[in-house]
């Protein structure tokens, strides 16, 4: 399904420099929140996540709150980027988590269509209906149960930078993907690096979002809802032309830190490092979320580390949202009364505190937030219209768009390596696409 709003007005994003210490009060020695008094004494909930690093340790605190609400025992087990590969294994040997965060509303459709999930609680649904609008229910149903909770959200259409860099050189945060290639060529005529990529082989998913938003902005919502769906293939000519835009600036190793061999093994948190830590180069593609990869350097977002608009490469203005969203794979009150907790406004304002977060929750209040952007980000989710459109490989099948190796991520990172190839890269995605959407 397709997630269809718009976020009006310029979109900005970030967050405090947050806490990267793991959840406090102590643990058992299996990394669990350490159970007290409550209704759900005695009962243990295993959750498994894809977050690592300050993402994880903020989660966990989310997670002690529910322990201290319930009396539950809730340990925490990271799977990785690859979260199918970890749960697909656990589902089939009937050892299955009893909640897990999905990264991909394409995934929890498949598992859905398996019968692997549990359907939420009358009560969880009416959560879910009391503090969430109904777009967000309907992106965490299937065949008309709701199976999820949209825990995380996530707005990803934004650069962020170094304003010394820019100011050195004179560059002003560019608004079309023209004067993006324009200050990309300033910046490094400058002694600057333009980019810090992170093509790394675990966190190609960057390129995805590269390919989106300026899919988004040239092909326009219709043609993105089809090309979401595979109605349209991968060698249609609007495809080419991303790609041929993209080259412009994956193109170029000199726009790249390290050059081609180090960007296509980079990851996430080291290309946001490498910007804000080292001053490798002047800007990184990351959406709100990179706030807790600066918050662990000494650059203080709002400051040091400031963000703008995706660049328009067409005439839409690119509005690409991506979101986390929570089942159960298990029967039991546990697993539902921490469904019941993650959709209550309760457990968004928790993490809302902690920086690095933003809620689909209507009923976190912006006042929640620990920084004024993020305020005004999360007005901006809550009171979108029709143009903007959730992350596209997310909607797809997960060995298409969320598989490391595989499909988009692979595709687009042997463009990286080869960005005249473009027909050929077409023909690939095609291909893959063909066979995960059998």
């Amino acid at each position: 399904m397709t997630f269809a709003r718009r976020v009006t007005g310029v979109a900005v994003a970030a967050g405090l420099m947050l806490s990267a210490a793991a959840c406090g009060g102590g643990k058992s020695d299996d990394g669990s929140a350490p159970a007290g008094d409550g209704p759900l004494k005695g009962v243990k909930v295993e959750v498994a996540a894809k977050w690592t690093g300050p993402e994880e340790a903020n989660f966990r605190k989310v997670l002690e709150a529910f322990t201290k609400k319930t009396g539950a025992e809730v340990t925490y087990a990271s799977t990785g980027e690859n979260t199918d590969a970890f749960l697909g294994p656990r589902i089939a040997s009937k050892t299955p988590p009893d909640v897990a965060i999905l990264p991909q509303p394409g995934l929890l459709q498949q598992y859905a269509a398996k019968g692997s999930l549990k359907p939420l609680a009358s009560d969880v649904v009416a959560e879910v209906d009391k503090n969430f609008s109904p777009y967000w229910k309907e992106l965490a149903s299937s065949d008309g149960k709701t199976y999820g909770v949209l825990v995380k959200a996530a707005y990803k259409s934004i650069l962020w930078h170094r304003p010394e860099a820019f100011e050195e050189t004179g560059v002003q945060p560019p608004a079309t993907w023209a004067d993006l290639v324009k200050a990309s060529g300033t910046l490094q005529d400058g002694g600057q690096t333009p980019f810090a990529l992170a093509a790394g082989p675990q966190d190609s998913w960057t390129l995805t979002d590269w390919f989106e938003n300026v899919y988004l902005s040239q092909a326009g919502p219709d043609k993105y809802d089809k090309l979401a769906k595979h109605e349209i293939k991968w060698t249609d000519p609007s495809v080419g032309k991303a790609l041929e835009t993209l080259a412009e600036i994956w193109g170029k190793p000199e726009y790249l830190a390290g050059g081609l061999a180090q960007a296509t093994k980079t990851k996430f948190d080291g290309s946001v490092t490498d910007v804000f830590g080292q001053k490798k180069a002047a800007m990184v593609y990351g959406g709100d979320f990179a706030a807790a990869v600066v918050g662990t350097t000494k650059a203080k977002v709002g400051t040091d580390a400031k963000v703008f608009a995706f660049p328009k490469a067409g005439d839409t203005t690119p509005a690409l949202l991506g979101g986390d969203v929570a089942v159960a794979l298990k029967d039991g009150k546990g697993a539902q009364e921490l469904m019941k907790f993650l959709a209550s406004p309760e457990a968004g304002k928790v993490w809302a505190g902690l920086g690095g977060y933003l809620s689909p929750n209507k009923n976190v209040a912006p006042d929640a937030y620990s920084d004024p952007i993020a305020k005004q980000l999360a007005q901006q989710i809550q009171s979108a219209g029709d143009a903007a459109r959730y992350d596209l490989s997310d909607l797809t099948p997960a060995a298409f768009g969320a598989t490391p190796g595989k499909g988009m991520w692979e595709g687009l990172r042997s463009f990286v390596q080869n960005p005249k190839d473009v027909k050929g890269t077409q023909e690939k995605l095609e291909a893959e696409a063909a066979k995960a959407y059998k």
